[in-house]
């Protein structure tokens, strides 16, 4: 809390509590993945809020590997196919308010948004 001098005496202000806030981004596409994220970034550090990431988690790659055959003769051949999840984690030192400003921005389609609030 903090304190200021008024009229009569010193008057209690009221301040927002301040929250540890991590935003998980997750999308198969990076160039929308890291647009997203720039986005973000530049409106947290706008309003003058504690920024710290992007942080890059590992990439998960999930992979597939089938015969091209349906019915099972001829040569073996085989198919493989593969998906990479990309993840990015921002942690935002701010009130729960102004998070929601910030997060009220155009989000690309393909990316997924997980917003977790946690007390000090």
């Amino acid at each position: 809390m903090s304190y200021s001098k008024g009229k009569e005496g010193y008057q209690e202000e009221a301040q927002q509590p301040l929250h540890k806030i991590r935003i998980t981004l997750t999308s198969r596409n990076v160039k929308s993945l890291e647009k997203v994220c720039g986005d973000l970034i530049k409106r947290a550090k706008e309003s003058t809020l504690k920024v710290k990431g992007p942080i890059r988690m590992p990439t998960k790659v999930l992979k597939i590997t089938t015969r091209k055959t349906p019915c099972g003769e001829g040569s073996k051949t085989w198919d493989r196919y593969e998906m990479r999840i990309h993840k990015r984690v921002i942690d935002l030192h701010s009130a729960a308010e102004t998070v929601k400003q910030i997060t009220s921005i155009s989000i690309e389609p393909g990316v997924e948004v997980e917003v977790t609030i946690a007390d000090n």
